[in-house]
């Protein structure tokens, strides 16, 4: 049997085709194996290894890639990770607490052995509250009830009260003006704020509003009596005063507003309620009575 056509025999030499496809791609012309390649064997290129370089001079291979240390130029000097990582600390069996005391290679330094802690203490929101929010509770109990109370009885005449009849004349006869707006806004002040108040709802607003109303009054006895008289607002003064403490503390967590800012750590708001309340106080009182809380005072004598 003969040689299929297109398989060159073992010692053919070089092949024109071969010539003319280097032409034509803009290469040299290919030379031909430097060793008699076996009939059927595929043909192979010389970049099929990675690792060989080809230089053609004439007929055989004089070059190969560099492969050893020394072939890199690299300083043989230089220690291994896999020699020094027993003197790191943090790497795997690790045998010393000590940084090494140069690193030799590309590498990143291992993290410092020690605590983990930062440096600085960073600041922590303290949730634990004690018997905070009880005592605020009792606080609007106590004067949220106190205000009812007194609604009540000038509304219903309830608990022996003057009921609405009784206050309207009550406040003619001590000088206001416009009784039948200045009494119903008294009375919707104290019930409306105080059971607000109780529940917590609103908080700022339905205390701003008990300590416009307790102001109101405390100006209202002290301009009904010759000179100042304390002992005339003794209660007026410690309702006002507590209101105005709700204002800036809060209800605490134990209130409808315990999802509000202002229900545990009041701020410029509250501060501007408070502010809010006295300048309705005064207001009121000036329009809606006229007189002088503070005669016989100073100045104002």
């Amino acid at each position: 049997m003969t040689e299929k056509p297109n398989e060159p025999s073992a010692g053919a030499p070089d092949s024109p085709a071969l010539d003319t496809i280097a032409g034509a791609i803009g290469e040299p012309s290919a030379q031909a194996p430097a060793f008699p390649r076996p009939v059927g064997e595929p043909v192979r290129s010389p970049f099929d290894s990675p690792t060989e370089q080809f230089a053609a001079t004439g007929d055989k291979v004089t070059e190969k890639l560099p492969r050893t240390d020394e072939e890199l130029g690299l300083d043989p000097e230089v220690p291994l990770y896999s020699e020094l990582k027993n003197s790191i600390p943090g790497a795997a069996n690790s045998t010393t607490a000590e940084p090494s005391p140069t690193y030799s290679f590309a590498s990143i330094p291992p993290a410092p052995s020690g605590s983990t802690e930062p440096t600085t203490k960073l600041r922590r929101r303290d949730d634990r509250r004690g018997t905070l929010d009880v005592g605020l509770l009792l606080l609007r109990l106590v004067v949220g009830g106190t205000f009812i109370y007194h609604g009540l009885q000038k509304a219903f005449g309830w608990f022996h009260g003057p009921g609405f009849d009784g206050i309207k004349t009550a406040m003619e006869h001590g000088g206001w003006k416009e009784v039948n707006l200045a009494a119903p806004m008294l009375i919707a002040g104290e019930l409306g704020g105080g059971i607000l108040v109780v529940l917590g709802l609103a908080t700022p607003l339905a205390a701003g509003a008990l300590v416009a109303v307790i102001l109101d009054a405390w100006m209202w006895k002290e301009a009904a009596a010759t000179g100042f008289q304390y002992k005339n607002v003794e209660l007026e003064s410690v309702l006002a005063g507590t209101a105005a403490v709700i204002i800036l503390t809060g209800p605490g967590r134990l209130s409808f507003d315990r999802n509000r800012g202002w229900a545990t750590r009041p701020f410029l708001g509250s501060f501007a309620a408070l502010i809010a309340a006295i300048a309705a106080a005064i207001g009121v009182w000036y329009w809606l009575h006229g007189g002088n809380p503070l005669h016989g005072i100073g100045p104002w004598k």
